[in-house]
C-alpha cells in the first residue's frame, strides 16, 4: 500500500511551475551612474545603451548607424547595414573613416565618455534661457560693448582724394542706420546662440535677387533700407551636393543658402558671425553654428550662484550645539522632551544662556571657520569669467588679487580677445554695410562713382593725461628734427596738428605757403623751414 501511495503522489502531483521572472528594470540613464553591469551585459545592450549616448552628440541617425557598425563589427547574427548620407556615412565610408570617431571604439572608459558628451550643444532656446542670468548677461554685452565703444575711422585710400565731406556723410549714415548699435547686437547675440545672421535688406525687383550671389551693381539708388539681424532659430541652413559630400570642396559643409520665412538666401547676402568652430562631424548637431558661452559657462554659473547663495547660511549656522542626555528617559517622554527642546532652541542665540545639568548632562559647541570663504566664493567666479575669455575684474568689477595683482596682463590678453572679435566679425560687417550705402546713398548724392573704404578700429587704450603729454612732446621733437633735415616743413607740422584730436590743436586753420600765394601778405611771416617768397616787382 505504501508503495503504491508514493507512487501515486509522485505521478499526480502537478509539476512546479517556474517562478515568472521579475521584469528587469531599465539600466538608469545618469552619466555616473552605478547600477549598469558593464560586465554582465551582452553585446545588443552595449549597443543600445552607446547609441543613447551617440544620440546625445551626433543625432538620432548617426547614432542608429553607430549601432549597425558595432553590431556588424562584432559579427552579430542578421544584422544590417544601413545606408546614409555623407554627414552620416556610408556602409563602406563610415568603417573607414568615422568608426575612429564612434565613443564605443575610442578607447575611453564609457562612463568618462558620457560626462564628456553631456558637454554638447544645449539648443538655442536653452541658451537664451540661461543668457537671461545677470553674469551671463554680462558674459555676453561686456565684450561687445567694449569692442565697439572707442569707434572706428572711416578713410578713403584709393588714390581718388574723397573729401572729408564725402567722409562726413558716410559717417552720418552710419548713425542713421544705427550701426554702432547694430554691432554691439551681432557680436552679443552671437555669442549668446553661437551664430547670428545679418542680412542687408536691399529693394530689388527682380524676385531671385536674394538667392543668386551677391552683386554690388545690385543695389541700386534710394534701396538699401539697413541691417536686419535673424535670430538662428528662424533659419534653417541649407547645403548644396558639393558642399555637403565633398570634403575638398571649399565650401564643404558651408551651408550655400539659408532658408528664413520660406526665402531662400545665398549666403553672400549675410554676414555671419560663429563661436568656437567644432569639427565637421559635430556641425550638423550644432545647426552649422559655433559654441555658445551660455554652452561654457552653464555649469560654472550654476556652481557660483550656489555656492554664494550658501554662503550667508553657513554663516547663520556655523555654531552647531550637540546634547548629550539619556536618550532612554528623554523618549519615555517624547512629548515633555520636544516641549524642552523647544525652549532650549529660543536660547541658542549668541547671547543666550545654556542652562544644563551638572552631574548628567554634558554640552559642546563646534564653530564652522569661515576662513577663506571669500577666497572659496570668487575662485567659482572666476572659473566663469576664463570661461568666457573676459578678465574677472572686468566681469565682476572687482580690483585684482594674488599674483600679478596689478591687472596688466588680464588686461593686455582682453585686448587681444577684443581686437579678435574687430577683426573678424565686425570689420566684415561695417563693410558690407559701407558698400551698400555708398552704392545707395552717398555715390548719388554727390554725383560720384562708387568707390571703396576702410575702416580702422581705434586704439583700445585711453592714454592718460600725462602720457597724451609725453607722446605729444616726443611727436614734437621728431617734428623739429625732420624739419631741420628739411624732410618737411612747418606747413605740413600745422597739417598733422590741424588734422590730430590729440594734438591739442586740432582744427586750427591751415597756413597758406608763401612760395605759393600769388598775393602775399607782407605782414604774414613764412613758417619755419618754408620757402621764402619770391621777390616781385622793381626795388
Amino acid at each position: 500500500m505504501l508503495t503504491r501511495f508514493f507512487s501515486w503522489l509522485f505521478t499526480s502531483a502537478p509539476a512546479a511551475q517556474a517562478p515568472t521572472p521579475a521584469p528587469r528594470k531599465d539600466a538608469s540613464a545618469s552619466v555616473f551612474t552605478t547600477d549598469v553591469d558593464l560586465d554582465g551585459e551582452d553585446l545588443p545592450q552595449r549597443a543600445t545603451r552607446l547609441e543613447r549616448l551617440q544620440a546625445r552628440v551626433f543625432g538620432q541617425d548617426f547614432a542608429k548607424t553607430v549601432r549597425n557598425t558595432l553590431v556588424i563589427n562584432d559579427t552579430v547574427p542578421n544584422a544590417q547595414s544601413a545606408k546614409f548620407a555623407m554627414d552620416e556615412g556610408s556602409g563602406t565610408s563610415f568603417n573607414g573613416i568615422k568608426a575612429a570617431y564612434t565613443l564605443g571604439q575610442s578607447g575611453m572608459p564609457d562612463l568618462m565618455a558620457a560626462w564628456y558628451a553631456s558637454q554638447g550643444f544645449i539648443g538655442y532656446q536653452m541658451a537664451a534661457i540661461i543668457a537671461q542670468h545677470w553674469l551671463v548677461e554680462k558674459a555676453c554685452m561686456v565684450p561687445a560693448r567694449d569692442a565697439v565703444r572707442k569707434g572706428y575711422k572711416v578713410t578713403s585710400n584709393d588714390g581718388s582724394g574723397k573729401t572729408t565731406e564725402i567722409l562726413a556723410a558716410i559717417e552720418k549714415a552710419d548713425k542713421r542706420y544705427r550701426l554702432k548699435r547694430n554691432l554691439v547686437e551681432f557680436v552679443k547675440m552671437g555669442r549668446t546662440f553661437g551664430i547670428r545672421v545679418a542680412m542687408f535688406k536691399v529693394r530689388n525687383v527682380d524676385p531671385q535677387y536674394y538667392t543668386k550671389p551677391f552683386n554690388p551693381d545690385g543695389v541700386l539708388p534710394g534701396t538699401y533700407d539697413g541691417i536686419v539681424q535673424i535670430d538662428p532659430y528662424w533659419c534653417v541652413p541649407e547645403l548644396t551636393t558639393g558642399a555637403a559630400m565633398d570634403p575638398t570642396s571649399i565650401d564643404f559643409y558651408e551651408p550655400t543658402y539659408w532658408i528664413v520665412n520660406a526665402q531662400r538666401i545665398h549666403k553672400s547676402h549675410l554676414v555671419i558671425m560663429r563661436g568656437a568652430d567644432v569639427a565637421d562631424i559635430l556641425k550638423p548637431s550644432y545647426l552649422y553654428g559655433g559654441i555658445s558661452v551660455p554652452q561654457r559657462v552653464y555649469e560654472r554659473v550654476y556652481a557660483a550662484e550656489r555656492c554664494a547663495n550658501e554662503a550667508p547660511q553657513l554663516m547663520l549656522s556655523k555654531r552647531s550645539t550637540v546634547f548629550y542626555t539619556d536618550t532612554t528617559k528623554a523618549l519615555a517622554n517624547q512629548a515633555k522632551f520636544e516641549e524642552r527642546m523647544s525652549i532650549w532652541s529660543q536660547w541658542m542665540t549668541n547671547f543666550g544662556i545654556k542652562v544644563a545639568d551638572k552631574d548628567g548632562d554634558k554640552i559642546e559647541q563646534t564653530d564652522t571657520t569661515l576662513t577663506d570663504l571669500d577666497v572659496n566664493i570668487m575662485t567659482q567666479y572666476q572659473l566663469v569669467a576664463a570661461a568666457a575669455n573676459i578678465p574677472a575684474t572686468k566681469l565682476l568689477g572687482t580690483s585684482p588679487k594674488g599674483f600679478g595683482a596689478a591687472g596688466d596682463y588680464e588686461i593686455e590678453s582682453y585686448h587681444e580677445e577684443l581686437e579678435a572679435i574687430q577683426v573678424n566679425d565686425l570689420e566684415p560687417l561695417i563693410n558690407r554695410h559701407h558698400v551698400c550705402v555708398i552704392r545707395s546713398e552717398i555715390a548719388p548724392k554727390f554725383g560720384i562713382a562708387p568707390f571703396e573704404v576702410e575702416v580702422t578700429f581705434n586704439p583700445l587704450d585711453t592714454p592718460t593725461g600725462k602720457e597724451l603729454a609725453e607722446i605729444n612732446k616726443a611727436k614734437a621733437d621728431t617734428d623739429k628734427a625732420l624739419v631741420e633735415a628739411g624732410a618737411l616743413d612747418g606747413h605740413d607740422v600745422r597739417a598733422r596738428l590741424a588734422k590730430e584730436a590729440t594734438s591739442g590743436y586740432d582744427g586750427i586753420a591751415l597756413a597758406v605757403d608763401p612760395a605759393n600765394d600769388p598775393e602775399p601778405d607782407a605782414g604774414v611771416q613764412p613758417l619755419p623751414g618754408a620757402a621764402a617768397p619770391a621777390a616781385t616787382g622793381a626795388a
